[in-house]
C-alpha cells in the first residue's frame, strides 16, 4: 500500500535540502572552554597564549581584534581582523598574530596595509 505524503512548500524543501556551509579552506570551528575558534590550529595557538598570560609572559590579549585601515584622506579602506593581538612582556612589544595554513591575496594586501598605515607587522603562525 502506498501512502500519500503531504505536500511541502518550496521554502521547506530548500531548508531540508540545504547542505551545511563549509569553510572554503576546510577549516572547522572548534570550541574550547566556551571560546570558539575558526580552526584547530588557531585554537591551539590561542590556548597556548592564555597559558602564557597566566605565566606572566604576555598581557592584554585580544582575540579577533579588528583594525580599521584608514587611508590618508580619512576614508575607511578596509578592516583587518587579527586572530590575536597582545603585549609581549618578554620582548616588550605589541604583537599582531594571524594563524594561517597559507596566505591568500587578500591577506597579503591587508598585511601590507597594516604595515603602511598603522606601522604594525602582522606575524604569521603556520598551521
Amino acid at each position: 500500500m502506498i501512502r500519500a505524503m503531504s505536500p511541502i512548500s518550496a521554502k521547506e524543501y530548500r531548508a531540508m535540502a540545504k547542505k551545511p556551509k563549509r569553510n572554503k579552506f576546510n577549516a572547522r570551528k572548534v570550541t574550547v572552554d566556551g571560546r570558539t575558534y575558526d580552526s584547530k590550529a588557531e585554537a591551539a595557538y590561542c590556548e597556548t597564549l592564555l597559558l602564557r598570560e597566566k605565566a606572566g609572559e604576555v598581557s592584554a590579549i585580544e582575540f579577533q581584534r579588528p583594525f580599521a585601515l584608514i587611508g590618508p584622506d580619512g576614508m575607511l579602506i578596509t578592516t583587518y581582523r587579527a586572530d590575536a593581538a597582545f603585549w609581549d612582556n618578554i620582548e616588550n612589544r605589541f604583537r599582531v598574530i594571524d594563524v594561517k595554513g597559507f596566505e591568500t591575496k587578500e591577506f597579503k594586501i591587508k598585511r601590507k596595509l597594516m604595515k603602511s598605515l598603522l606601522g604594525l607587522d602582522v606575524e604569521i603562525v603556520k598551521a
